[in-house]
């Protein structure tokens, strides 16, 4: 069943600094073996550096190949490519029900295996991140779309990873919160700089002093999550949530859905005059692929495009 992911009380304070590794080796692999065009390359983007663009620096290492639909890994991350009408979308479960989800060493190095597999992977269009223990959740950032689906709890560390997910829907059951001012500790994996960005700055900084812990239809109030939905007897109603939008994005262009994501993030973090020119340079990237001429083609001959992410 899908649930959310929490980090035990216990797993807070020691796993904190893996979590932000984690988090900061995620966002590195983003744009890992490239550079930033050169119209760009005076200009400060941010810490996340919108970096080093779309163009293939000279040496960068070589894609490597993501898991098979057979490759098994290790009983605390299942990661599952689904097939027929679902081909493209990639489920990553957490399935640490001893542990409540929290965050171990070991599950953050399974995370990191499978997110470096993973981001180079052409023929992966969107992942769902959702949790395989009833009432617990887990996620990371990567250069498709991700989606966090909350059926459960997602508190501290768990809520830190939803929060690098593109788009978070939750269970109306569902509790959200960082609770770490509680055990006398900040937020460490991300919190307290994706938070603000989601939510406000003045809200962000009352939820963290309070330690306040929000069900799905505060969450929504607040903009925390996109989707609320009412729990169903199954405990996947997020999931199903996530699963519906995940193939209303498996019909568009691979490279332009990427490309997208990266100017959006990267735009984000900039003054708007540079986030145009990100724009600009993103979408430079997208007219000499195959799969422009092939929406081009589709569209005048009105079939559904056939795209190969090249």
């Amino acid at each position: 069943m899908a649930a959310a992911v929490a980090a035990g009380p216990g797993a807070l304070g020691s796993l904190h600094a893996g979590g932000a590794r984690l988090v900061a080796a995620c966002s590195a692999w983003l744009c890992s073996g490239l550079r930033l065009p050169r119209s760009l390359a005076g200009r400060r983007v941010g810490p996340a550096i919108w970096a080093q663009g779309w163009v293939p620096a000279a040496g960068g290492p070589a894609p490597k190949r993501g898991y098979s639909s057979e490759m098994k890994t290790e009983d605390e991350l299942r990661v599952r490519h689904l097939e027929e009408e679902n081909r493209g979308i990639v489920v990553l479960g957490i399935n640490r029900a001893y542990g409540k989800n929290s965050l171990s060493k070991n599950l953050i190095k399974m995370l990191s295996k499978a997110v470096d597999a993973l981001k180079s992977d052409k023929k992966v269009r969107t992942i769902i991140i959702r949790s395989e223990v009833p009432g617990i959740f887990c996620a990371a950032n990567l250069p498709v779309p991700t989606i966090a689906a909350i059926d459960g709890l997602a508190l501290g560390g768990g809520l830190e990873l939803a929060l690098a997910c593109d788009i978070r829907v939750a269970a109306s059951s569902a509790k959200m919160g960082l609770v770490e001012t509680k055990l006398a500790i900040i937020p460490g994996g991300g919190g307290t700089q994706r938070l603000p960005r989601a939510i406000g700055m003045s809200l962000a900084k009352e939820l963290i002093f309070s330690a306040r812990v929000l069900d799905g239809q505060e969450a929504k109030a607040v903009g925390l999550i996109s989707h609320v939905l009412e729990q169903n007897q199954e405990g996947d109603a997020a999931y199903r949530k996530a699963l519906d939008l995940a193939r209303e994005f498996l019909p568009q262009g691979p490279v332009a859905m990427r490309v997208a994501k990266l100017a959006i993030n990267q735009g984000m973090e900039v003054d708007l005059v540079t986030g145009l020119a990100i724009e600009e340079a993103c979408y430079a990237q997208t007219i000499p692929t195959k799969d422009r001429l092939e929406g081009l083609l589709a569209f005048k001959e009105k079939r559904p495009p056939r795209y190969k992410g090249e």
